[in-house]
């Protein structure tokens, strides 16, 4: 974006002769959208997408300023957010800095010269953390994306299960109506990459739950640390690390400086990830949803109820939804979902229960259909299959 580019401008008054001068100003050189309450303000938050920068009053009916602009935040994170005060709101807007993260605050009234100084200032900024999120996107995506392949070609069986956690987690989520979820969906991914370093036997016993010598109770043991070290020196993944590391009882390595948000998500998403899991577990072991629900139930403290309520509602609604069909390796199509384990002549696993066909899969399978146990396998087709939201 240049720095020329006009951006999108959201003034919230409730004094329309105010935001009629605003908006002489700023639409010489921007595009400018007004709202007359902190409510309406919001709504146009969140129909009106790529809002650069917020400009509020304090003082307002219903919503103050100060409190149109914390919910801002939540709604448009990126908008640089600015506040318009009266002298006598000064200790108000030191506060509202505080609670909503604001860029600049500007006393009442506000000459045009220092408005337009404010909000260029406030557009660099925004252009400042958007071109830092576009890279940070870029990098995690290409770092999370190397390092699933990598599960999924070295473990095919840890990849599966890996994906069904994700699935998992993704509905409960959405049950939840939580809509930034990607890392909770990226530490699902990455949950089984310390599998890495176990012999693929032993990945075939955790997976199906079977006994584990003394060894391999030490090896699997350590898994988690495995994962943990492996993703250390990546940037910008302390959320994802603290909720792998609480879920795996490896205590606190999330690293950085994380506040209460940051915190209660790692909380919050170690509670799903291990309802996930532990479900998948007892699935992979050969029960049926509602006979692992109820184990899980059972073992009283170690689940979020909440998060068993969300999973057994999710497992009813999917059950009527679900559509299985036996299709030939020639007929595998992207989107589709294996019920079943592919396995080779060999007895190695080319994808395990649970794995969402690929393109690449699909010519991969196709590959080696003189080489699998069966010509035909059972596959899901389902509405709700969902992709990684990307961080």
């Amino acid at each position: 974006m240049s720095d020329t580019a006009r951006l999108r401008i959201l003034c919230v008054d409730d004094e329309p002769q105010v935001l009629e001068g605003l908006g002489l100003h700023l639409r010489r050189r921007h595009e400018v959208f007004t709202a007359t309450s902190g409510v309406a303000g919001l709504t146009v938050l969140g129909r009106e997408r790529g809002i650069a920068v917020v400009i509020s009053d304090m003082r307002m009916p219903e919503m103050n300023g100060a409190g149109f602009l914390r919910q801002a935040r939540e709604v448009a994170p990126d908008a640089t957010r600015m506040l318009l005060t009266g002298q006598s709101d000064i200790q108000a807007a030191i506060a509202a800095i505080n609670d909503g993260q604001i860029f600049r605050f500007l006393s009442k009234p506000c000459p045009p010269s220092i408005l337009m100084k404010a909000v260029d200032a406030a557009a660099a900024q925004y252009r400042l953390v958007t071109a830092e999120r576009q890279l940070l996107e870029q990098t995690l995506h290409g770092s999370i994306k190397a390092l699933t392949d990598v599960l999924a070609l070295t473990s095919p069986v840890a990849f599966g299960r890996a994906n069904r956690i994700r699935q998992h987690v993704t509905v409960i989520m959405e049950q939840f109506g939580v809509q930034e979820r990607w890392q909770l969906e990226v530490a699902a991914m990455l949950s089984q990459l310390g599998s890495i370093a176990l012999p693929p036997g032993t990945v075939d016993r955790v997976y199906h739950g079977q006994q584990l010598t003394e060894e391999e109770e030490t090896m699997a043991g350590r898994a988690p640390i495995v994962t943990l070290q492996l993703l250390a020196n990546i940037p910008r993944l302390d959320v994802v690390r603290g909720i792998l590391a609480t879920w795996s009882h490896q205590g606190s390595r999330a690293g950085g400086s994380l506040g209460e948000d940051e915190l209660a998500l790692i909380g919050r998403g170690a509670r799903i990830l291990r309802v996930a899991a532990d479900f998948d577990a007892l699935e992979a072991q050969g029960h049926a949803p509602v006979t692992a629900i109820e184990i899980m139930r059972s073992k009283t403290g170690r689940y979020d109820v909440p998060t068993l309520d969300v999973l057994e509602l999710v497992c009813g609604v999917r059950s009527r939804r679900d559509l299985v069909r036996e299709v030939a390796l020639s007929a595998l199509e992207e989107g589709m979902v294996l019920a079943e384990d592919l396995k080779l002549t060999t007895g190695a696993m080319l994808a395990a229960r649970g794995y969402e066909v690929t393109r690449g899969f699909v010519e991969r399978a196709r590959n080696f259909s003189h080489s699998v146990v069966n010509t035909k396998i059972r596959v899901v087709m389902r509405s709700d299959v969902h992709q990684p939201v990307a961080p």
